[in-house]
Formats: C-alpha cells, structure tokens, sequence
C-alpha cells in the first residue's frame, strides 16, 4: 500500500519557497518575524521580535517610508499591500530587494469600549482624505493614542530587473525618483489652475512614469446621476452615453461614489464579469485596463476620475499609489476650480446686473462701453458708469468710481449708480446732481456708524471694512444737437478727447471733492463743445494706470494707442483702449511706479459723427480746443496753457510751442485783469502736416481795444502786445458785435521755409497786416 500524498502545511510550503512571515503591531511599536524573514533583514535565522526602529535600519529610507504609504492604500481600499523594499547592512550597502505582500486590520476593542466587532478591516480607520476621521500611521511610530493596525504579511528576495528588459513595468530606484519628481511638477501645475477648464487641461497633459493613460474622464454627480465634467482621449460625443446614469446603477464611476473606494480592473474578461450590464458601453472603446478612483474633497465624496490604458495593466501598489495621489491632487483642483468658478460667476452676474444697457440710440452720435473686472478675488469692485435719458431730451453720460475692491465697494457702487440716476431723472443740473450725489453717500457712512454704536458693536466699528468709503464721479450731459458738453467732476479724471484728426487731447475740466467727504461740496459746471468728427473719451484710473503708470506715463500710453489707431468706429477703438493694457505683451510696457497696478477699468466713448460733404467743408481735418475762464477763475489760466501743450504735442518747434503758451497766457491775464467779462480761448490746428497754421483767439465782452504802447523799463504792464509782434507770424485785434477777439496765428516750419530768409517775412508782414 503506497504512502499517501498528503498537502503540506502552510510553514512548510513557505520554507520550500523561501519565503518569510512578519507581523507588525502597531500599538505595541514591534515586528515579529520567523527564521526566512529574519534571513532576508540580515540577522540570524531564527524567530524573533523586534523594535519598528531595528527593523527600520535594515530597510532604505524612502523605501520605509514607501510602505507607511501602502499600508494606507491597502487599508482604504480593503486590498493586499504590495512593495518593493531595498535591505541594507550595516555600512549602508544594498544587500537585497525584498517584496512584501500583507494586508492591515484593526484589532479586537480592549473591554470597556462597548463591544465592538472584533477585527475589521482597516479601511474604516484610513486616510483623512477618504472621509475618515483617523488618519494614516505616519512615517516612523504611529499616533498611540488611538488604537493600532495589525499587519500580517510576507517577505520574498527578488531580482531586481532592469529597465530595458521590462516593458511597463513598475519598478523601483529610478523609478520612485522619477515618480516623485512626476507628482511634484503635478502638483504645481494643478496648484496653478484657476478653472475647472484649465484643471482638465492639466489632468489631459500629465504623463505618469512608467505608465501613462491614453483616455481620461472626470465625473461629477448632480440629481443622484453621473456627468461627465470632462474628458480626454475620447471622441467629442463619447460623453453622450455616460451623461445620465443613476448613481444606483451597476457602473464603476458610480459604485466608486457611493462607496468612496477605488475599483482597478486589470483586464477586458475582469471588467465583464463585474460589471455586465454596463460592460457594452466600454467596449466601444477599445481599452484594455481600467481605474475608477474617487475624487474627495473635505471629506466628501465629489465625483470620480476615470483612467483608462490601451495595454494591460497590474495594478501593483506603486501604480495605485501614483493614481491615488494624483485623484487626491485632481480632486483638491477641482474643488478649488469649482470655488473660483462659482464666484466667478456670481461676481460677474452681480457686475452685469448692476451695469446698464446703453439703452437707445443718442441722435447724431455714437456710444461704446466697456467693463473690465481685475483677474483676483471675487471681480467685484466699484467701477460703473451709466448712460441715462434725461427729461429736457438730452442724455447723461456717467462714470464713477467707489473706493475700494470688494463686495461692499460693489454694494455702495450700486447704490450711488441708482441715486445718481434718480436725481438725473428729475431734472437737475450737473453740479445739483453730484451735489445731491455726495450727501446721498455721506450719510450712508453715517448710518452704518451710528447703527453700529445702537448696538454697542465694537467690532464693527473697529472693522476696517466700517469706514467711510469716498466715491469719483464725471457728469457729462450730452446736447446732441449742439455737441455742447456740460461737465461736472468729483475728484474723476478729466475726459479726454480724439480730435478730427486723430490725435488725443485731455481737456480741462474744473472739479470738486470727491462724492462723500463733503455734504456741502460745491462742483462747478464746465461748458465744452463736441465737434463733428471728435471723440470723447472717460475712464476709470484703472485704464490710465495699470501696469505701474502714473497719470503721465498713463495717458501717454494712451494717447500711443488712440493715434495709431485708424479709424471711425467708436467699438473698435473701445478694443484698441483696452488693447494697450491688457493685449499680449502689455505686461511689457510698465510705468515707473512698482508694485505693478491693476484695477477694474470702465470705459465709454461718444463721439459725434459727420453727416454729409457739408460737414465736412465746414469742419475740415484738425484740431480745436475751446475753454473758458471766468473772472473767478483766474487758476485756469494754468489749465488753459497745459491744454494748449497738448494741443501742440506733435509740434516740431518746441519755441514755436513756448511762444505760443506766453502769448496765450498773457490775452487771458489782460481780461481778467482790464475788463470785467470772462475770456473765451479758442486755439486750433489746421492744414496738412510739414505746412500746418496753428490759430490761437481770446475773445471777451469789453469793446475797448488795445493799443500798442513802449513802456519804460519800471513799468508792470504794456508788453503783451510788443511780445505778439516779436513772436507771431501774424497776430490781430477783430472787433465782434459785442466785444472783441485779439489772436496770433503761427506756421509750421521746415528748413526750406528757414532757409527761404527774409523774403518770406517781409511777404508775410505785409499780408497779416500787424507788423
């Protein structure tokens, strides 16, 4: 009778194939090992229990901490733990790589706890980031006020194979290198993305070491059905089936949402036999292994990452590892992405509602508006502007700006915007409006001081939000018969204006405090006339100054991108605005001032059109500057001859320029100072460039005209006329039905006309009459 063959017991087959048992308990901080695994640490062969510090030195750094990782896998996923460990001696040297395959419980509840189970599975005690309340052991000893995991697992020596001869196949070495190498570039670019788009973007480009997905899909969850947020490597309609499954359903995106833990399908026969009733519609897609994996997010489940591979795939330890990584990356993005779009969205909803609609047509000229929030924050801030019909059948032009950037910035700009309307619609001047306009936002911070004081609020009225907030403003009523602009400004930046010619000229415009200092502010209305042909330009300091400019290099800047600008259309010219500070390569041109600034910018253009040939005889190609001083006014003589530099900007000789601005200034004195009326300065630019005629004419009320007089050396006045025979090329007195306009006129000069000597000059005298 022949000996019975009987199986071997589990020692032995585990001693026939050299392979070692560890156990590791976690609360006690020991490791058990039989004879094998202690062969293959570097100690003698025999059983023994050890310290997690003993066993610690025999295995690599980063391999050690490699396993603290798998553990936490494993556990959360109620899987097998799998890693590649490098054993080392004493001098530092690698003796040996090791695998080790185990799996982590929890054990028995001491007495007194109330009973609970007796071992489960560590995957209710997992990670953090899977929704848990326990966290993961960390490198070194475990957290031992709660209890320990208890690992059992085994020790095998392998070989450790190079690169070349296996084709996508986990390794480790280089490969741990170069996958945390891979997760920190990944993290970085997820970290950066500031939308959900560019989020999926990212997750498209990322290429894994060692293995890499050729089909990804990101899964949301809205009515307790899936949604494809979006994908990648897919045809554009390979959504379109995947777009309504019930979360109930027997797909792995939505099992992985209901219960928070990865599914890995390794191969097309294991995907069949899990998931059959959904099985067809992967097919379609010709892949060979799949990962599902969930994307947490503060603790809640938010949707699922799909990673899909044309080739068969393991699944080992290390590769669920980098994909469990990059889901909790993926989902961390997403979940921002989603914050800053949610916001986004409100930010720009709340600025489209409280923006208006050009609402109709102005008569005779053409409008174009423009909002541009900052890239930061919520994109809310205090920049409106508003075009609002009038009872007299005009139309007010406004544009404003509430101190600040934020929500209440964006609060206090909706009110203003709704008073200011109001008032307009009642009827009322320029200057009765903005004065209105600032008891209006005056008492605004007085209520909410005095409301915050009932209270007995300290901290509201500490809170910086609390303090008064100030507003800009310009009002323009618009005439559109006329062209006629009257102007009332509260501390805004003066309108600009695009001359028939295509240059760009800032007008002076007298103004007051800014809306909600003063309750009793006093805004004075300035007049200024549209031409045929013009445009004029307001803005918010944000067009002027981002990019670190000041109000000179600002405007500069702008007036580059008017003049170079050809063209009619008030859209395209709001574009071209726009353009010089936000087009590509704008960034570039900086101004002096750093940090760089950036502000919202609002934006609105009118100009008035030229209607016919005879518009355009009357009004020919040029530019013209119109400004008045009153008797009260005697600072705007400053203004008047800055706003004559800018008229004469592109001038070639700057002599020509300073002549120009000495004899401007000394008319304007003479009225204000020989005769009792305000002075009209009228200046303009005409004639095609190289042999162009500036004309500069002040006219006032007083029908006494000058006389040419030779003072004496101690005399205080009487020279204004002689500094006009030496500079003007011709100059005059033109008596008007009531008063008087005196004028200069000077050409342009090139080195044929300095070289033409005084033939010229005597044609000239004889001609202008004066000399």
């Amino acid at each position: 009778m022949g000996s019975e063959n009987v199986a071997p017991s589990a020692t032995e087959t585990l001693a026939a194939l050299r392979t070692g048992l560890w156990r590791w308990d976690d609360a006690a901080g020991t490791i058990a090992v039989d004879a094998e695994a202690a062969r293959l640490l570097g100690l003698p062969a025999r059983p023994a229990t050890l310290s997690e510090a003993a066993v610690r030195a025999r295995f690599h750094p980063s391999d050690w901490n490699e396993i603290q990782s798998v553990i936490t896998l494993a556990a959360a996923e109620e899987t097998l733990g799998e890693a590649r460990l490098r054993v080392m001696d004493e001098q530092g040297n690698v003796v040996r790589v090791v695998r080790t395959r185990s799996r982590p419980t929890v054990p028995v509840a001491p007495p007194g706890t109330g009973g609970k189970e007796a071992e489960h599975d560590a995957a209710d005690t997992s990670a953090t980031w899977l929704g848990s309340g326990v966290t993961a052991p960390a490198a070194g000893r475990s957290d031992r006020s709660r209890p320990g995991f208890i690992l059992v697992g085994t020790l095998q020596e392998i070989t450790e194979p190079s690169p070349e001869t296996v084709a996508r196949a986990p390794v480790t070495g280089d490969w741990r290198r170069s996958r945390e190498a891979f997760l920190l570039d990944a993290g970085r670019a997820l970290a950066e993305a500031r939308s959900t788009t560019e989020v999926l973007r990212v997750a498209a480009g990322l290429s894994m070491p060692g293995f890499s997905p050729d089909g990804l899909a990101v899964f949301g969850v809205e009515n307790d059905h899936l949604t494809v947020v979006g994908h990648h490597g897919h045809r554009r309609d390979a959504a379109a089936p995947f777009a309504d499954i019930s979360l109930d359903a027997d797909y792995p995106a939505a099992e992985v949402i209901r219960t928070g833990r990865a599914v890995y399908l390794s191969s097309p026969e294991e995907y069949r036999e899990r998931y059959p009733a959904t099985w067809p519609l992967a097919a379609a897609f010709d892949r060979k292994s799949w990962a599902f994996l969930p994307l947490v997010a503060a603790g809640r489940t938010m949707g699922a990452w799909l990673a899909a591979f044309t080739y068969p795939v393991a699944f080992t330890a290390d590769e669920r590892s980098v994909l469990a990584t990059v889901a909790r990356m993926l989902a961390q993005a997403l979940s921002r992405a989603g914050i800053a779009d949610s916001q986004r969205e409100l930010s720009e909803g709340l600025q489209r509602s409280m923006l208006p609609r050009l609402g109709p047509a102005i008569p005779g000229m053409s409008l174009a508006a423009r909002y541009v929030p900052t890239g930061g924050g919520l994109r809310v801030g205090g920049d409106w502007y508003d075009v609002i019909p009038l009872p007299s059948g005009r139309t007010a032009l406004v544009i404003g700006d509430v101190q600040g950037h934020d929500v209440r910035a964006a609060g206090l700009m909706g009110q203003l915007r709704i008073a200011v309307r109001a008032y307009a619609a009642e009827g009322h001047r320029p200057d009765a409006v903005l004065t209105r306009a600032t008891r209006f936002l005056h008492g605004i911070g007085e209520t909410r001081g005095m409301d915050a004081t009932a209270v007995e609020d300290t901290e509201a009225l500490e809170a910086p939000d609390d303090d008064p907030r100030f507003a800009t403003c310009l009002y323009v009523e618009v005439d559109p018969a006329s062209g006629t602009l009257e102007i009332a400004r509260a501390g805004h930046l003066e309108p600009a204006v695009r001359m028939a010619d295509g240059t760009m000229l800032r007008r002076s415009v007298a103004g007051g405090l800014p809306l909600g200092i003063d309750p009793d502010a006093d805004y004075p209305t300035t007049r200024l006339v549209l031409e045929p042909g013009e445009t004029m330009v307001m803005c918010t300091d944000g067009l002027v100054e981002t990019g670190g400019h000041d109000l000179d290099t600002g405007w500069k800047r702008l007036r580059r991108a008017v003049e170079s600008y050809e063209g009619d259309d008030v859209e395209d010219l709001a574009d071209a605005l726009l353009g010089a500070v936000h087009r590509p390569g704008a960034q570039e041109d900086t101004g002096p001032l750093r940090p760089l600034h950036e502000d919202d910018i609002a934006l609105l253009l009118l100009r008035r059109a030229l209607i016919g040939s005879s518009s355009r005889l009357r009004h020919p190609p040029g530019r013209r500057a119109i400004l008045s001083v009153a008797q009260a006014e005697p600072e705007r003589v400053a203004g008047a001859r800055r706003q004559l530099r800018d008229l004469l900007h592109d001038w070639p000789e700057r002599d020509q320029v300073d002549s120009a601005v000495l004899m401007c200034s000394e008319m304007l004195t003479n009225v204000l100072v020989h005769t009792e009326g305000d002075a009209l300065l009228i200046a303009s630019v005409t004639g095609p460039p190289g042999a162009r005629r500036m004309r500069v004419e002040v006219l006032d009320d007083d029908d006494t005209l000058p006389h040419r007089r030779d003072p004496g050396e101690l005399a205080s006045s009487g020279r204004g006329l002689v500094l006009m025979e030496l500079l003007a090329d011709d100059w005059g007195v033109s008596p008007r039905g009531e008063g008087k306009a005196i004028w200069f006129e000077l050409r342009e000069e090139d080195e044929e006309d300095e070289e033409g000597g005084e033939g010229d000059e005597e044609d000239e005298g004889e001609g202008g009459g004066a000399r």
